[in-house]
Order: C-alpha cells, then structure tokens, then sequence
C-alpha cells in the first residue's frame, strides 16, 4: 500500500499531504523532493523535521495559519481538518457562555501574542481546552510560541496518523 504514496504526481502529493501543517503546502512541496520514503513513519519523520527545521518566520506564518478556537464567525472558513477537529471535542456546540468565554480569551490571546492559541484538542473535553487557554494566556511570548510550536507539531501527527490510518 505504501507504493500508492510514492506513485503519486506532486500535485497528487500536495493535495494529500498540503494541510498537514495548517495552509502550508509548501511542506509537502519540500517533503515531495525527499522522495523514496523507507515508509510512512520515514515520511512523517521528514514531514515533521522540514517543519521543525523552518526559520522562526515560517514557524509564525504556519501558527498565524491557526484559526480561533470556537469562533462561530469563522466556521465556514476553516479547513476540512479544523473543522472536524474542533467538531469531534464539541466546539461547534458551545453554549453562548461558552463561545464568549473562547470569543474573549482569542482577542485576548492575539493581543497580547499575534498569534492564536494553538492547542491539539483531539480528546479534550471544552472544559480541559478553556483551563489551559485561560493559564496560558497568562504566559510569555517566547514560551507561547514554543508551546504553539509544540502543539502544531502535535496536530500534524494526529492528521499524519489519521492519514496513515487511511492508507493502510
């Protein structure tokens, strides 16, 4: 099955691999000349360094990718990904207590960091996601931006495990 992986055109490629990073197909354009894999665990390996190995701009520009968390005004723009994400821990469904809490903690959060919080929600209940929005927001810049760092890295191997789990 692995074979399908490595037959496909770039743009087969792209379109498969493009969102594991937040709109950041140049990932899997990289990835793309990294050509043969060992496996899919030696591509996701590789997919995971050329992120981990990206400038600091790079890094900003695939975390400002991110969107809010339980922003109701943005629903119908998020990814595919996001979207089941932040649907399968309830996040479409908040109450409006709940979504003014998110509404209030995401302006605070890009204020004081331009950048959104960023956290792998996959497993977590709302009320386990508006704890750690509510104490990291009270963190640092350069402790934000590592910890979002971390948390993308997190999110691209649960869609990389998800995808994995497809092919094979």
């Amino acid at each position: 099955m692995f074979n399908k992986i490595e037959k496909l055109s770039e743009t087969e490629f792209i379109e498969v691999f493009g969102n594991i990073f937040e709109n950041a197909s140049w990932i899997s354009k990289k990835l793309y000349t990294q050509k043969p894999f060992k496996n899919f665990q030696d591509l996701s390996q590789k997919m995971i360094a050329i992120f981990k190995n990206s400038n600091n701009q790079d890094k900003l520009n695939i975390l400002n990718a991110h969107p809010d968390l339980a922003d109701k005004t943005k629903i119908s723009s998020l990814t595919p990904d996001s979207t089941k994400e932040q649907n399968s821990v309830g996040l479409d469904r908040c109450t409006e207590e709940e979504f003014n809490q998110f509404k209030v903690l995401n302006s605070k959060y890009k204020d004081k960091f331009g950048f959104p919080f960023i956290l792998a929600i996959k497993g977590k209940q709302k009320s386990e996601i508006l704890l750690n929005f509510k104490k990291r927001v009270l963190s640092n810049k350069n402790t934000e931006f590592n910890e979002g760092v971390v948390q993308v890295v997190q999110i691209a191997n649960f869609r990389l495990t998800e995808l994995g789990n497809k092919f094979f």
